[in-house]
C-alpha cells in the first residue's frame, strides 16, 4: 500500500505520495502550513480515486 509523506522545506511543507516499493509517484506544491498540506492530501484522496488519464499533445 502506498503512503503520503509530509516533508518540511525552507519555504513550508509539501507531501509526496510513495508507492508500496518506496518510489515517489507524486509530489505536491509547497504549502505554507501543515494544516494546508494535510488538506491537500485529503483533496487528492477525495478527488482522484477514479480520475481519468488524459494525454495532451503540444
Amino acid at each position: 500500500m502506498g503512503k503520503f509523506v509530509i516533508k518540511s522545506t525552507e519555504k513550508g511543507v509539501r507531501f509526496v505520495l510513495k508507492a508500496s516499493n518506496g518510489e515517489i509517484i507524486a509530489t505536491s506544491q509547497v504549502y505554507k502550513s501543515m494544516d494546508s498540506c494535510k488538506k491537500g492530501i485529503e483533496s487528492v484522496k477525495k478527488n482522484a480515486p477514479d480520475a481519468d488519464v488524459v494525454i495532451e499533445e503540444d
